[in-house]
Parts: C-alpha cells; structure tokens; sequence
C-alpha cells in the first residue's frame, strides 16, 4: 500500500495512492461507514496512522476496494496535490553509506567504517513539486542526493540487527539537499573535515515523498535501484544492494543512541554522482558509470530534480533562488 498526504477543502488528509488516482480514506467513510468513533480519531495525521496501522488497515484496505466500486473518495493525482506524506519529528542520516559516494570526494575519518550521524528535522522537509531553495547568502555550491529513506512503525530502543525491520512501517525518498561549501572545509595542510550542521540542515533541505510503500509491498529493501535526474541528465544510479551499512544495521546503530518512535525517520545515504564529484576545490573525483553525465556544476535557479525508487516512486522539485 502507499500512503500518501494531499491537499482538501479542509486542509491536509491521509489517502492512499491506487494506480493514477489518490483515495480519500476519510470520504470513503462518510459515504460507507468503515472506521468506528476510535479509529476515525486516529485518522487525523500520517504518523498517527502508523502509529495505529495494525487496527486500521483492514479499513484502508476496504476503503480501496470500494472506491474503485463506487467512485467514492476518488481523484486523479495530478489534481490531488500531494503533500509531503508525513512530516517526521526527527530524520535520522547515515551519510558515506555507499563505496561509490565515499569514491568520488573528500572523505571524514569515519568514512566507510561507521555510519556518518547527523540530524534533520521535519523543518527541512517539503513534499513533492515544492520549491528548493537556492539562498546565497547560506551557499553557492547546492547539491542533491537521492536517498531510500526508512520510515519507523514499531518503537525500540537497543533493536537486534535481525529483528530491526520488524519496527520499519515502509520506504520513502528523500532528496538530501546539502550546501557543500558549508558542509566542507579545508585545512591549511589540504586535508578536509566536516561541519554537518549548517551543510545539512536548512529551509527545503529534505524534499520526502511522493508516498510511503508499505514494508510488504516493498520487499527487500537491499534490492532496489535508485536514481536521480537533474534537467533530465542521468545523475546517480545504483542498487541499494551496494550499501555498506543494510537497512537493519542501520535501524539497529541508531535504536543505541535513542528509542526510535513511530514516524521517525532514518535516510541510508547517496551513491556516487553529486555534483560534489566534479568539484575538485573540494575534494571530488568523478566516479560514474556508463549512462551517468557528470554535473557542470551546483544547482541552479531553474533546475528540475528527479528521484527515484522502485515501488516507491518519483520525487520531483525545482530549485528557486531566493530573492
């Protein structure tokens, strides 16, 4: 199932994504009486529902079946106006969790040998076909990176690694919109260090969605292929397959430091093919494989992102300068 966030009459609404059309849950009910008093209190925001998914899908997954019946609660996505489809309190980043990424640029200390943890907050999140912000006076080297984001279902703290993905809900993307010259520095002897916090985090800096895959429908999650598009030049493209730290170590290394809460967010690094590789001020060294065009150079007002993940989706934004 996916479950996305569009825009109603009456503001922001839980639906679910049926081939070109989105499902309005909540006016399935009012026409078919499928949640009690209870449940219809628990429809009320994304994290809500996946905090109480196992008595609520069964009314979902009616809500579905008789919409394609009857027509209720139906609309076409174009005119739907998807919405980022949850906004997490908290996103957890593993970041040099590709060999390929860690190839092409300046690496940390820990590079390859221990997840890389920083922190976004729903702050930086907008949802499909919202706006990146390109602010000047924060960067001029603005870089994009697709990444399989982890959405949590099931609270735990010290998660076994094989029974981590027991606690996931389902996979989003997330574009991690980072402002290289901020995350970057150089020392004097030419070595580099990071500074992740004014790199990463900032207005637009996690574009999510279109919509959550369930973990069912999913499958596997070290056996997709993601990919990125800038003005319809092939940018990244790899299998998740090729990250060094899974999905379930990943729940695992981060369930250490805090109980990972229903709705949390854990995004599993970028493979090779940010613009980052073509910078060698910074340390970058071009990697791609065949199909792959290297960047000309940062984003810019106008540009048009795309990522994408099987059985997910297509994220898209454009990127606009400030003023």
């Amino acid at each position: 199932m996916k479950i996305v966030n569009f825009q109603s009459s009456a503001g922001p609404r839980v639906g679910v994504l049926d081939g070109e059309y989105v499902v309005d849950v909540l006016a399935v009910h009012q026409a078919q009486a499928l949640f009690s008093g209870e449940a219809l209190a628990q429809l009320g925001n994304t994290i809500s529902v996946i905090a109480h998914w196992e008595s609520l899908r069964a009314g979902f997954e009616q809500a579905i079946a008789r919409s394609a019946a009857t027509g209720a609660g139906r609309l076409a996505v174009g005119q739907a106006g998807l919405l980022a489809p949850m906004i997490p309190s908290t996103i957890l980043c593993s970041g040099s969790n590709y060999l390929s990424h860690n190839a092409e640029k300046a690496n940390a200390d820990t590079s390859g040998k221990e997840p890389e943890f920083f922190i976004k907050t729903g702050d930086c999140v907008v949802g499909p076909d919202a706006p990146i912000v390109l602010d000047r006076v924060l960067t001029q080297k603005l870089d994009g990176e697709v990444e399989l984001a982890v959405v949590i279902g099931k609270p735990g703290r010290h998660i076994p690694k094989d029974r981590a993905l027991e606690h996931v809900f389902g996979y989003t993307i997330v574009n991690d919109v980072t402002a290289r010259d901020r995350q970057v520095r150089r020392r004097p002897d030419g070595s580099y260090w990071y500074e992740l916090g004014r790199g990463k985090f900032f207005d637009s800096a996690a574009p999510l969605g279109p919509c959550i895959t369930t973990a069912d429908e999913l499958g596997d999650p070290q056996n997709v292929m993601v990919r990125s598009w800038v003005n319809g030049e092939l940018r990244q493209i790899s299998s998740t397959s090729q990250m060094i730290w899974t999905v379930a170590e990943l729940v695992h290394f981060f369930s250490v430091n805090v109980t990972l809460r229903p709705g949390m967010v854990i995004i599993t690094g970028t493979p090779s093919g940010t613009a980052w590789s073509t910078d060698a001020e910074l340390g970058g060294r071009w990697s791609g494989t065949d199909g792959m065009v290297p960047a000309k150079g940062y984003l810019q007002d106008g540009d048009r992102v795309v990522c994408e993940i099987d059985r997910i989706g297509r994220l898209e934004n454009v990127v606009r300068e400030s003023r």
